[in-house]
């Protein structure tokens, strides 16, 4: 008999909340091993167009058969965004889908009784009669079985199309021809999924105007996939917080603190074309630390002593330390930066998000 899941409520990148439920360690390593099995059982049935919680496939993968599709002559996208998926999913309309290719009751019995454990949140629980809350090990290969039905009529219709997760994009030639698809998908996905398309997110457009799963893509005839803006947005955000508080702490540790981030995200992004952005955000990067030295040296004397020890003449060291300017300034202005330039933060270590990226470009 399954515990109740932990509710917890993350922010989401626009805004929103997202629901996570988090099983108990039983009931995670249960959940772990229901998916070992069953994967062989439902892994034959899934679309080669879809890409996501699978094994051996990656969110890499869908991006580059996206751009594979525009650079065919498919210069319109459908991007559908399915309004609280994993929320919503019908519980009888999934068990039925297991059903057709499980025989053991027992497995069954145990997939329905997860389903439907209770959500706790504050010491209450709360009965649960519809969806499968991100957090379980279950609920990826869960939220496959129910959108196969979906990849299905998407290749009875011989539509392209890329799907990760509920994120599914369709791509056609015209923009009327998208807004027939839309449309007709939506009815489907509300009759026969039991799911709704969310109005507001959902659009026909251009997919250089759109992002799909972090990217967006260039209108070149040879389309390049590029960071999609509201990615860059999202990592400043990031050192944003990881640098609050950072007066009381020595460069070294801020660097420390910043570097696992950085290479994650060089590492995610490696498919970007267009180096622009890397340069932008690594500049930005540097003077926020240069920012940081300024506002801990405080006072004048402390400011033209430390520039000078890193070379600058004294009468340059004195002029900067003067200027009156605020910290942002001054960590833009050209005495910090002859004083600190890139090669001085490369030597202590801070990942460059240009040169990480240019060296796993080489690598693959």
């Amino acid at each position: 008999m399954p515990s109740p899941v932990r509710r917890v409520d993350i922010a989401k990148p626009d805004g929103g909340r997202r629901t996570l439920g988090i099983p108990t360690v039983v009931d995670r390593l249960i959940q772990q091993a229901l998916p070992q099995v069953l994967s062989h059982i439902f892994e034959p049935e899934f679309s080669d167009a879809s890409y996501g919680f699978r094994p051996g496939r990656n969110a890499h993968q869908a991006l580059k058969a996206a751009r594979q599709q525009v650079a065919a002559g498919k210069r319109w996208v459908v991007d559908m965004d399915l309004e609280k998926f994993f929320d919503r999913v019908n519980h009888d309309l999934l068990m039925g889908k297991l059903a057709q290719k499980i025989d053991d009751a027992r497995v069954l019995k145990l997939i329905r009784r997860y389903l439907e454990a209770g959500m706790m949140e504050e010491g209450l629980v709360s009965p649960r009669t519809e969806g499968t809350p991100q957090g379980g090990p279950l609920s990826p290969l869960l939220s496959n079985i129910v959108l196969t039905q979906l990849d299905r009529e998407l290749e009875r219709r011989g539509h392209a199309f890329c799907r990760y997760a509920d994120d599914c994009n369709v791509y056609v030639s015209s923009q009327r021809a998208g807004e027939r698809v839309l449309a007709s998908l939506t009815r489907f996905i509300s009759e026969r999924l039991k799911l709704q398309v969310n109005a507001a997110k959902s659009a026909v457009d251009e997919p250089w105007r759109r992002k799909f799963l972090g990217y967006s893509i260039t209108w070149h005839v040879k389309p390049q996939l590029r960071i999609a803006r509201p990615s860059l947005s999202r990592i400043a955000e990031r050192v944003r917080e990881l640098l609050r508080g950072a007066r009381g702490r020595s460069l070294a540790q801020n660097i420390e603190q910043l570097n696992p981030l950085l290479r994650g995200w060089a590492a995610y992004f490696k498919l970007t074309s267009t180096k622009q952005a890397l340069e932008m955000l690594d500049g930005w990067i540097r003077r926020k630390l240069r920012d940081l030295l300024w506002r801990q040296w405080k006072r004048v004397h402390t400011r033209a002593r430390n520039l000078m020890q890193r070379g600058l003449p004294e009468e340059r060291a004195w002029r900067g330390a003067t200027n009156q300017r605020g910290p942002w300034w001054n960590a833009g202005a050209s005495h910090m930066h002859a004083a600190f330039p890139k090669s001085w933060f490369d030597r202590l270590g801070l990942v460059s998000l240009l040169d990480t990226v240019q060296r796993l470009q080489r690598a693959s």
